[in-house]
Order: structure tokens, then C-alpha cells, then sequence
């Protein structure tokens, strides 16, 4: 198949595929190995991750951005000679920063084990994920160069492979590890991490070399000094940097805060290791659930704002941000019903832990706002003011450290949820306030608020029901609370006007004319 010659709707269906099949692969691979290395496991490879994720930021600079927008620019002006240039420039750029940024942790894992993470037991862990920087680095460029082309088949393709080969390395090598240690089983994790991002990686050199772009022949297009281009891909790339680098240092310091503040509490290592696990493998693996929708709703609005902001039709953009919001809303209201709820039934037989229903039922407070802060921010850059959304992020990331440090010991684990809860309301009022002053949108009590929440109160009253009748039984409990709540929840809608039918049929025009 010619991938240059697929269509946008064909490009979005393939993505949006395989985005649903690597998450749904990524869900029953969290529950497979939280049985598996429990959450004393899954907190010590949380407690590395974001640190390697920070550092795959600064090792790749925001260049496959660049990539992506100036091979874009450069095929346009059918010149492939200098799309293909900027390709190897960005390369060979990118393969010398990862092999630096590789060795130099190498030699820094001790100290960074001593002084920085929570438990010395991460040793392993982290030097198993070290040689993904280098991988990932290089792929990132090869996505970048196909997404310029706009060619996203390569990207979904690699993703799914990446994401199923990491699922079964991962889970075997853990399996074999088990018995020298969670630590060790943690580390085979690692190494099915590196081990699917370099399957991927040469899926993707497959794919570059069998569909690479040729060069017309006799075609000698003057080529720009080595300087201005490498300015023109710094120019680009070092505001991605810094947003991501800000972003991902705020996560990578709530790995190190719950820990060490659990710690604080009065809990031992283990103990802090493994609610710290419970927390992020467990409650906010359920809470973000809903995000498949939220994530998907904002990506598609980013075009979708743009395209009305370049016509200057303000109406359009007022309702379009409004139809999103209310759908946001109308999700995430039953999802935090749900979660609060059924939180013991949930964790309990997805991942054999129901004392992380109390954290669970705790953070689904926050979920609502957790949701239409994703939504919102999606908006805010389509109308080009990314800088608004990291503005708040870092305001709202302030008060959660600060309730991270404080709280924490005062109140245990509890501590550490109210604090993320206090961060999602927050960014979700921060974006709010920029919304309204930006485009006069303000949220509509009755029709937003009012009928979802009714609608939701009655969802609760149904789910509670169930839960009673079948009480014997956690597994029947849980279907029939859910199919029976989300039903109560939708007719309920329906009868309170709150369901409007052109609102899902423009987020499906959205998300198809978004690729």
C-alpha cells in the first residue's frame, strides 16, 4: 500500500485503532503485573520512570517536533532533498545527546540511588531502562520525519508492536526475576520496556527504508548553510523542551515527595514503597480511564479551534469549546459515581488489592476536575495559548508539592491524594478563568452541571442498590452496578434534556477531520 497516498480519515482511523488497542493491551498488562510483582514492585519502577521520562526530554529537545513541522514545510515545496537533510542533521544530533545522556547517568546511578530516589532497592530498575534513552531518541526522529509526511500508519504500526512485545517481555522476564526479588522482577519490567522500544525502533528503520521518499532525479535544490538550519530546529524544539522539561520535573517530583513523606508518617521503606504503588498502579491507573475520552476529545479540538480562530468565527469557537465541555462534564461525573462507589469491587477484582478502593474513592472527588482540566488545556492551545495551560500547571503543581510535604505526614497516604485532588481543581479553575476571559465561555449551570449531577445522583442510588441485593457476590455485584448505573445514568439524560445529539455527532466530525 502507497502510505503517502492514504487518505486523512483512513490516517485517523488507523491511529485512533491502534491508540484503543494500546491501551486496552497497556490496562490488562497493569493488572497482569501488579498481581504478579505487587505494589511494592510497581512503586519502586514508578519511582525511576518519570526520572527516565525527564531525561528523554532533555536528551531529545523537542527535535521530533521539529522534525515533524519542517520536513512538513520542505515537502510541500516538493523538496525532498532537504527534508530528507534535515532528517539526518536531526539524527545524528539526537544519537550523540542520548549516547551522552546515557553514560552520564550510568555513572551518576549510584549517587542518584544514595541521594535522590526513596529506596535504594531501584538501583536495577533504573539502569535496565537506561538504554531505551538512546532507542527511543533515535525512533522519536524516524516518527517525526513520517508524521511530516503525514504518513501515520508507521506510528501506529510501531506503537501496537512496541506495546505488545513490551507487554510479553515485560511480563516474562518478571515472571523468571520473581524469585531473587520484587526488585529484580521490578527490573525485568524495565527490560520489557527497552526490550519493546527497540522491537519498535527497528519496525520503524523497516518501514523508513521500504518507504522512504525519493529525490526526483537531476533535482539539485540550493541547500541552506548548516547553521540556519540548525536554527531553524533549535528555534522549534527548545520551547517544546522546556515546556515538557517543567511538566515532567513537576511529575518526577511527586515520584520522589509521596515516598519519602510516607516515610515521614512513620511507615518503613516497604510499607511507603508499596502504598506508593497501590496509589499510582492502582487508583490513578482506574481514575484516568475516562481519559481515553478526554485525551482523545482535547487532541481533536486543537485543529478544530485553530481552523475557526483562522476564520475569525468566535461564535464557532464559543460553541464548539462549550458542546466539548459539556460532554467532559457529562463523562466524568458517572465515572467518579462509579469510582467511589464501587472502588472496593474495582480494585479488588481487576487487581486483588481492595484497600486501594479507599484511595480509589478518594481521588474520584478530584476526577471530574481531573477531566475537564484535560479538555480545557486542549482548547487553550488550539487557540495557540499553551502558554496559559503550563502557567497554571506549574501554580497548581506549587500547592501540590506543598500539600505533598505537609499533608503527607500528617495524614498518610490520604494526605497525598488530597493534595493531587486540590492540583486537579486548581488547573481545572485556572483554565476556566483563562476560557472566560480569552472568549467569554462560562459554563452553563442547568444544562453542564445541574442534570449530570441529578442524573448522576440517580445513577448512585441504583449502583447502591445492587450493591445491597448482591452483596454475596463482588464479581455480580460489580456487572450489574455498572451496567445498570451507566443505563439509569444515560436515561435519566435523556428525560432531563441533558443529552444533546449534535454534540456527539460533531465530536465525531472533530476526531475524523482531525488526521
Amino acid at each position: 500500500m502507497d502510505m503517502s497516498g492514504q487518505s486523512f480519515i483512513l490516517g485517523a482511523l488507523i491511529l485512533l485503532g491502534a491508540s484503543f488497542v494500546n491501551r486496552i493491551i497497556g490496562f490488562v498488562y497493569q493488572i497482569m503485573m501488579i498481581r504478579l510483582i505487587k505494589p511494592e514492585g510497581i512503586g519502586l519502577f514508578n519511582m525511576v520512570f518519570p526520572v527516565y521520562i525527564l531525561v528523554l526530554v532533555l536528551a531529545t529537545m523537542g527535535i521530533p517536533v521539529a522534525v515533524a513541522k519542517l520536513v512538513a514545510e520542505e515537502a510541500a515545496k516538493h523538496n525532498m532533498r532537504g527534508a530528507n537533510r534535515i532528517f539526518k542533521i536531526s539524527l545524528l544530533i539526537l544519537l550523540c545527546s542520548s549516547i551522552f545522556f546515557t553514560v552520564l547517568l550510568v555513572l551518576a546511578s549510584p549517587w542518584l540511588t544514595k541521594y535522590v530516589f526513596p529506596n535504594p532497592k531501584v538501583y536495577y530498575i533504573f539502569l535496565c531502562l537506561l538504554p531505551g534513552i538512546i532507542v527511543v531518541s533515535v525512533c522519536s526522529v524516524f516518527r517525526g520525519y513520517f508524521q511530516g509526511l503525514q504518513q501515520m500508519a508507521p506510528t501506529a504500526i510501531t506503537q501496537t508492536l512496541e506495546q505488545i512485545v513490551r507487554v510479553t517481555a515485560g511480563l516474562s522476564i518478571a515472571y523468571l526475576m520473581l524469585p531473587r526479588g520484587v526488585e529484580y522482577a521490578a527490573a525485568g519490567a524495565s527490560l520489557g520496556v527497552v526490550i519493546g522500544e527497540f522491537t519498535g525502533c527497528l519496525a520503524m528503520l523497516y518501514l523508513f527504508i521500504k518507504k522512504k521518499q525519493p529525490v526526483p532525479a537531476g533535482y539539485r535544490p540550493v541547500h541552506e548553510p548548516l547553521p540556519q538550519t540548525l536554527g531553524r530546529i533549535f528555534t522549534l524544539g527548545i520551547p517544546v523542551t522546556m515546556t515538557r522539561f517543567a511538566s515532567t520535573l513537576l511529575i518526577s517530583a511527586e515520584a520522589f515527595f509521596i515516598p519519602q513523606r510516607l516515610q515521614a508518617s512513620g511507615m518503613s521503606v516497604q510499607q511507603a514503597t508499596s502504598v506508593y504503588g497501590q496509589l499510582v498502579g492502582i487508583a490513578e491507573t482506574l481514575l484516568y480511564t475516562p481519559s481515553m475520552v478526554t485525551i482523545a476529545l482535547a487532541t481533536a479540538l486543537v485543529p478544530a479551534i485553530s481552523d475557526a480562530l483562522a476564520l475569525e468565527n468566535y461564535r464557532l469557537v464559543q460553541t464548539r469549546t462549550a458542546q466539548a465541555l459539556r460532554i467532559t462534564i457529562g463523562v466524568g461525573l458517572p465515572c467518579a459515581a462509579a469510582f467511589c462507589l464501587l472502588a472496593q469491587e474495582l480494585c479488588g477484582i481487576l487487581f486483588g488489592y481492595e484497600d486501594a478502593g479507599r484511595l480509589l474513592a478518594a481521588l474520584a472527588l478530584g476526577g471530574p476536575f481531573l477531566y475537564f482540566q484535560q479538555t480545557s488545556t486542549g482548547i487553550l492551545q488550539g487557540m495557540g495559548q499553551a502558554v496559559k495551560p503550563f502557567k497554571n500547571l506549574v501554580i497548581a503543581s506549587a500547592f501540590k508539592l506543598w500539600g505533598l510535604y505537609f499533608l503527607t505526614p500528617l495524614m498518610g497516604i490520604l494526605g497525598s491524594v488530597l493534595s493531587l485532588n486540590l492540583f486537579y481543581v486548581l488547573m481545572a479553575l485556572l483554565n476556566y478563568f483563562d476560557l472566560r476571559k480569552l472568549i467569554g465561555y462560562r459554563v452553563q449551570f442547568t444544562a453542564d452541571i445541574a442534570k449530570p449531577l441529578l442524573s448522576a445522583g440517580g445513577m448512585a442510588v441504583v449502583i447502591w442498590q445492587i450493591k445491597i441485593i448482591c452483596s454475596a457476590s463482588p464479581v455480580l455485584t460489580l456487572i450489574g452496578a455498572l451496567s445498570a448505573g451507566g443505563l439509569a445514568y444515560i436515561l435519566l439524560l435523556f428525560l432531563l434534556g441533558g443529552i444533546q445529539r449534535q454534540d456527539f455527532w460533531h465530536i465525531v466530525k472533530l476526531v475524523v477531520k482531525r488526521f
